[in-house]
């Protein structure tokens, strides 16, 4: 397994997003959060969120038994206790989305709660990406929009589910278990990078890639020339290959 990492401010003042990854002899964890910009302290909100699953995967990650679900489910309600805590000791309504990815002996599982996003490719095709818990994503699911207006539409930043509202119910979503293999990819990222780069460039750029690192930087430039003139968002991106997950242009004849 190899990752990348990145987070940038774009054109705002400060950068609200956080981004972090660990790695345990038991597994390894991947973490994006994107603090929102319209409420108090989102910065503070996705950082105290990111440091709440690091600080427990490592934790936990020391233990032979380590569940997958069993530190998704903790990651997302010790994150939400924590950021309600602070919200009091603040005086503050910060609030964060959170994606998290984590593999523990050849499993892999993910978890979201808002509009921050992962994607999952497979030799080189793009598989999925999580929906978002936003108000377009749920015109998309009513048929009224198509999931390609999403992007640029006028309420793509009301959003139905994130961390640090009080949950009467569980809030975020987690994905069935996968087995590690081969040729895997997987791009967890805000939506301040995902809106201004397309799911065929993602793929585009895969196959091009000799290493995350690589991935990253190839997207970081469509999406720089994509926002010019737009007042970018904070843009922050974690990027992981199992094996030779990229460079496999020649192979599959992916253009």
């Amino acid at each position: 397994m190899e990752y990348s990492i990145l987070t940038k401010t774009g054109d705002r003042e400060i950068n609200e997003d956080s981004v972090g990854a660990v790695v345990t002899e038991q597994g390894f964890c991947c973490l994006v959060a994107d603090g929102l910009g319209g409420h108090d302290r989102g910065e503070v909100a996705s950082a105290l969120v990111k440091k709440t699953g690091i600080e427990l995967f490592e934790t936990m990650g020391r233990e032979d038994t380590l569940s997958l679900k069993d530190f998704l489910d903790r990651c997302f309600t010790e994150g939400q206790s924590c950021l309600l805590e602070k919200q009091k000791s603040a005086d503050s309504e910060m609030k964060t989305t959170l994606v998290v990815l984590a593999g523990v002996k050849g499993s892999l599982q993910w978890g979201h709660i808002g509009d921050s996003r992962l994607y999952y490719f497979k030799n080189g095709r793009m598989m999925l990406h999580t929906l978002d818990h936003s108000v377009p994503q749920m015109l998309v699911r009513t048929g009224e929009i198509k999931e390609k207006d999403i992007r640029g539409h006028e309420d793509r930043n009301r959003l139905l589910r994130v961390m640090g509202n009080v949950w009467q119910l569980q809030k975020y979503e987690l994905a069935e278990p996968i087995r590690e293999e081969e040729g895997q990819a997987f791009l967890l990222c805000s939506d301040g990078f995902w809106e201004l780069i397309e799911e065929k460039q993602m793929v585009h750029f895969l196959n091009q890639a000799e290493s995350p690192k690589h991935w990253l930087e190839l997207m970081e430039e469509a999406i720089l020339k994509n926002g010019q003139g737009k007042n970018m968002d904070n843009y922050s991106a974690a990027a992981v290959f199992f094996g030779k997950a990229g460079k496999r242009k020649k192979f599959f004849g992916i253009f």
